[in-house]
């Protein structure tokens, strides 16, 4: 049904590391004789990195979908795609996938670091996927598409990344849930600030 896609790097690499540009800003902040508009202009160097990084990204990921809309059969155009259509091209998108996802037959089923290899199948990782849409759904409006038509925040998108999250999480033995932040103790210190007041 699909021709091979020529480039898919920027679709089996999702989650780019900005390791570089960290290590600027660290080694710029640590040295001694380093003036603070030095660290200000690294730090906006590292910004403007970071953000070109993303912009990049999302152009050959855009890139990637149109040419994936071209190769199908009968060819789609953006204004017919829907929701439907975006759920075929992240199923298609698990054959470039590198991340093991045990089936529930599989003896390490539910072992984040099995100990040996096994034969289950290599499927996008649900973060690349959850980036991958994000990324495309930003560039379907920056490229003329109305937001309420927008087929990558359908419903449908939204409830298989969801789903993908959940099996992944089972099968890989990793919890997604989301950390809920500590807040300060504030307590002693209103205490002591009534202890100052009072003296």
């Amino acid at each position: 049904m699909m021709n091979s896609l020529p480039e898919l790097d920027s679709i089996t690499a999702l989650n780019p590391t900005s390791t570089n540009s960290i290590t600027t800003v660290a080694s710029s902040s640590s040295s001694s004789s380093t003036s603070p508009s030095t660290i200000t202009t690294a730090a906006a160097g590292t910004a403007a990195t970071t953000s070109s990084r993303y912009e990049n990204q999302k152009r050959r990921d855009w890139n990637t979908f149109g040419q994936y809309l071209r190769n199908h059969r009968p060819p789609l155009s953006l204004s017919r795609c829907s929701g439907a259509h975006v759920l075929e091209f992240l199923r298609y998108l698990d054959q470039f996938g590198k991340t093991k996802v045990h089936t529930q037959l599989c003896p390490f089923f539910g072992h984040p670091s099995p100990p040996a290899p096994c034969p289950c199948p290599l499927r996008q990782a649900w973060g690349s996927l959850d980036a991958l849409v994000g990324r495309l759904r930003a560039a379907f409006e920056e490229n003329g598409g109305k937001p309420e038509a927008n087929p990558f925040g359908a419903r449908a998108v939204r409830l298989y990344l969801r789903e993908v999250r959940d099996s992944q999480a089972k099968a890989r033995g990793i919890s997604y849930e989301k950390k809920k932040r500590k807040k300060p103790p504030q307590a002693p210190m209103i205490a002591a600030a009534g202890r100052v007041e009072n003296q």
